[in-house]
């Protein structure tokens, strides 16, 4: 199924013509659970990895025989969705309760050494001709996201990213079992399988990095201190109305804005779509913003990749394809790849001059 993001509330370039200056397109993943193929752009789905090609490890020195094991992490996730799915407000059954309570971290695989290599989790794997905010090295087509399942690399502590970029044509026997760890770090770190339907949408740049008379524009119109405001307010008059129903009408929408109901923002809702995307703007409403730039190069370095930890949330319902309207509240849909990285978002981002310098993480 195809997803739609629905139209803006108002039309952003329309209220701020400068907004023109500071807009992108990305492509929305908008990840859903399914069974992908080895061929089809997925979330930790099968990989279109060479058969002869090594499968990359983690050779970093930290815990890895502590934690959860992926297989309790996949089953406990597979009894609560039946159960809150099979019959809405009953949850778990005394049986399921009692295989739940055994699923909990622990020394699970003793035998493996802090030092000892452990497959990296496949995580996605994009298509270029699925994908069309995807750019990455001439001649490939091909983005393949891997990761280590422990939250402990570097000064930040976050997850080890590795990216691959290939030609698919020259991947001609693909391999058939990926590796994959016994045990990960935290079940947060681990994706649902999902296929991707990937949308293309118009973005404009996080509000804190526009220029300063925009900004200020942009803080008036959402205080309702614009002269088209104005003309909506408590002291407008039935004679600026063609008629009295239109002055009713007026005057309930009105009084629904102040009460905060379909209160439309620049942040939530003209601004940066909320969920895994390829490409657009980071959005930085946890910190202040960062620049991020090529260790090797110094160019700035835009998101190539966001992994959020859901589709939306409470501030972006604007942003809900059409096509899932019908079926909120679930989780499935809400947060179908089950990823929670940083404090909820996790970026890529990658050097627009030479794709294949050093990738760098921000987290929000």
């Amino acid at each position: 199924m195809t997803r739609t993001t629905p139209p803006r509330p108002v039309d952003a370039e329309g209220l701020f013509p400068a907004l023109a200056d500071h807009r992108r397109t990305s492509t929305r993943l908008h990840p859903r659970h399914g069974s992908p193929k080895a061929d089809d752009s997925s979330v930790a789905g099968p990989f279109l990895w060479p058969a002869d090609e090594p499968w990359p490890v983690c050779t970093v020195v930290h815990p890895k025989g502590w934690g959860h094991r992926l297989s309790d992490v996949r089953l406990r996730r597979r009894i609560l969705h039946e159960a809150w799915h099979r019959d809405p407000g009953t949850g778990p059954t005394d049986a399921e309760r009692a295989v739940l309570d055994t699923l909990v971290p622990g020394p699970h695989a003793p035998r493996i050494d802090d030092a000892d290599p452990i497959p990296l989790l496949a995580a996605a794997q994009l298509f270029a001709r699925d994908i069309p905010d995807l750019t990455g090295p001439e001649g490939c087509d091909l983005l393949q996201v891997l990761w280590c399942p422990f939250e402990v690399h570097g000064p930040g502590r976050t997850i080890d990213v590795v990216l691959k970029w290939r030609r698919s044509q020259d991947v001609t026997e693909a391999l058939a079992v990926i590796p994959e760890p016994v045990v990960v770090g935290r079940a947060e770190c681990v994706p649902n399988t999902c296929e991707l339907h990937p949308e293309q949408v118009v973005e404009h740049e996080y509000e804190g990095l526009l220029d300063e008379d925009l900004q200020e524009a942009i803080e008036a119109w959402e205080a309702g201190d614009d002269e088209e405001d104005d003309a909506f307010d408590s002291s407008a008059s039935p004679s600026s109305f063609d008629t009295y129903e239109e002055y009713e009408a007026a005057m309930a929408a009105a009084r629904a804005g102040e009460d905060g109901e379909n209160e439309v923002t620049y942040r939530g809702d003209l601004s940066i779509p909320p969920g895994w995307k390829v490409g657009g703007f980071a959005s930085w409403h946890l910190t202040d913003p960062v620049h991020i730039g090529c260790e090797v190069c110094g160019a700035t370095m835009p998101p190539l990749l966001t992994v959020a930890g859901g589709e939306w949330d409470g501030a972006s319902e604007s942003w809900i394809p059409l096509e899932d309207r019908d079926s909120v509240p679930d989780d499935r849909i809400s947060d179908p790849a089950g990823v929670y990285l940083g404090r909820g978002l996790m970026r890529v981002h990658t050097c627009p001059a030479t794709p294949t310098h050093p990738h760098r993480l921000s987290f929000q």
